[in-house]
């Protein structure tokens, strides 16, 4: 079976409809589907509808963003209840900090030479309230400061960079108390990206397995393929379910489109083995 439950919308930082979204997985072969839309449940409806009418399965997701340690880690849901009231609430709460941040980044952006970032960044947003740095990148590109994404986190918007506002997000424990009591399953997303030491690494993860974790994405579109072999392995020792994602975002960028994916490594339990 061809899985991705690792994608975006416009809905968040996404560029195509949420039905647009479903419409290029199926076309690219899947058959289990998941939208994750970053701390936003509102494109749910559309992709369930979309991907029902094309014969895919559908399981809905989340991406949630959470501050451990000092940096952003993102804790995917799947297979939840998206009606649940304390996760709604949860995630308009930590939605609401976007606008503030915007500003404050587009400021040090102007500082830098970079003028008109909010209103640029806002002009990539249709959903003003996840306005993110993905949308910031996207304007800096365009506008020739930078050659493509990559060179902007690198240099401007990533963690430690000058144009970057910290941003304090959910907890852990907030995250999974949302993801479990709306009936989900928890999933670290994408952990080859996060900036720990052995040490911390070690941490997180045992406090997400005590906090009711029980996935972790192994193959992703932010993974080399030295991370699949790593992250299986990571997978292996604490008894976690894998999960693939592309991380699919637009068609020009990312590393992986929708379900063009390699297969899981061997020896793994699929987090999806009991939704088939």
């Amino acid at each position: 079976m061809k899985v991705d439950l690792h994608c975006h919308s416009i809905v968040s930082d996404g560029v195509l409809a949420p039905a647009q979204v479903a419409a290029r997985a199926h076309a690219h072969g899947v058959e289990m589907w998941a939208l994750t839309d970053h701390d936003e449940l509102s494109g749910l409806a559309e992709a369930r509808a979309a991907a029902e009418a094309l014969g895919m399965r559908f399981i809905t997701g989340v991406e949630i963003s959470v501050t451990w340690a000092g940096h952003t880690v993102h804790i995917l849901g799947l297979n939840l209840d998206e009606r649940n009231q304390a996760m709604v609430q949860g995630l308009a709460d930590i939605r609401s900090g976007r606008a503030t941040r915007a500003r404050e980044m587009a400021g040090r952006l102007e500082a830098l030479g970079m003028p008109g970032g909010y209103e640029g960044a806002l002009s990539y947003a249709a959903n003003p309230a996840l306005i993110s740095r993905t949308h910031f990148a996207r304007f800096m590109v365009a506008q020739g400061y930078c050659k493509n994404m990559q060179e902007v986190f690198d240099k401007y918007l990533g963690d430690g960079c000058p144009g970057n506002v910290p941003m304090q997000w959910s907890t852990l424990e907030q995250a999974m108390q949302w993801i479990l009591g709306a009936g989900g399953v928890a999933v670290i997303a994408h952990p080859g990206r996060y900036d720990y030491t052995p040490t911390q690494f070690g941490a997180l993860f045992d406090q997400f397995k005590d906090l009711g974790g029980v996935g972790i994405e192994v193959v992703t579109g932010s993974h080399s393929p030295a991370q699949y072999t790593e992250y299986a392995q990571v997978a292996r020792r604490y008894g976690f379910l894998a999960s693939c994602g592309s991380d699919f975002h637009s068609p020009q960028e990312g590393k992986l489109d929708l379900g063009i994916m390699p297969p899981l490594p061997p020896g793994l339990t699929p987090v999806w083995r009991d939704w088939v």
